[in-house]
């Protein structure tokens, strides 16, 4: 099933809108339509009649050739997940919500590790039992409703789980450290810290691939393919960390978000139009 885009080029314009400060009315004049037909972009993904792309991405910090590739419809070139055997990706719907989690596990000690939950632990139970696996470890990279929803069943399902989050209500015991980093089996987990979407923002990187598969890297609502979360907390710190944490990874880094499509380091930098 091909994954839609988290966001079209009439949503990014929006979004965007937001992080500047600027009104729709301004926006739509930038890119000469009427406020109406932007509102209808925004909406549908489908412009009404051509866009200044140039303009409006001026006007809004935008990149105006990634914007308008998003627009002509731009999709990241979907990797081959063979090379992670241990990898899975779980999505789980609720209303017009989708999210996704992640589980990986060492193919020896058959020790699992989760990152976020989704809605719905059900398929997780499921991957876990026909894999034989032990899920030790449940990693959260912020607290959004649709990223923890199944998290109670989980862990009662599993006790002995280990928490990791970087909310600083969580437990001290479940709390990330810095430059800490957690095996499993083979596999090696560290974590860095992506505020701005949520002041918990976590991105963890898994390494130690067989086959020295690329790293994987669960970035939850930091970046999106060709899209990013909404800056909540902060959009200027949303945008610098991931240039600091993420864009300094290896382009061949599998990115993997909390929604849409996976993407990697250098498709986001080629062709994101918020960086």
């Amino acid at each position: 099933m091909k994954i839609d885009l988290e966001d079209h080029a009439g949503r990014i314009i929006n979004i965007a809108c937001d992080a500047a400060k600027i009104p729709l009315t301004q926006a739509a004049q930038a890119a000469g339509l009427t406020e109406a037909e932007l509102k209808a972009f925004v909406e549908t993904g489908v412009a009404p009649k051509p866009v200044n792309y140039p303009a409006v991405a001026k006007l809004l910090g935008l990149d105006a050739a990634k914007l308008e590739r998003i627009a002509k419809g731009w999709y990241p070139t979907q990797p081959d997940l063979s090379l992670w055997r241990e990898l899975r990706w779980i999505t789980s719907v609720n209303g017009t919500s989708i999210a996704h989690c992640y589980l990986i596990w060492d193919e020896i000690t058959r020790e699992a590790a989760l990152f976020d939950t989704g809605w719905d632990a059900a398929p997780i139970f499921k991957l876990v039992e026909e894999n034989g696996l032990t899920l030790k470890h449940l990693f959260l990279t912020h607290l959004d409703e649709d990223h923890v929803a199944a998290m109670g069943a989980i862990r009662a399902k599993y006790p002995k789980m280990h928490l990791h989050v970087s909310s600083k209500t969580a437990p001290p015991e479940s709390r990330n450290k810095a430059n800490a980093f957690i095996h499993l089996g083979s596999l090696r987990i560290t974590n860095r810290d992506t505020p701005g979407h949520t002041e918990e923002g976590t991105t963890y990187i898994i390494g130690n691939w067989s086959e020295d598969a690329p790293h994987v890297v669960i970035v939850g609502d930091a970046i999106f393919a060709g899209s990013m979360g909404s800056g909540r907390q902060s959009w200027d710190l949303a945008k610098q960390k991931v240039r600091e944490q993420i864009f300094t990874l290896p382009d061949e880094a599998l990115l993997c978000p909390g929604h849409g499509p996976l993407t990697t380091v250098a498709e986001e930098k080629a062709n994101n139009p918020f960086f």
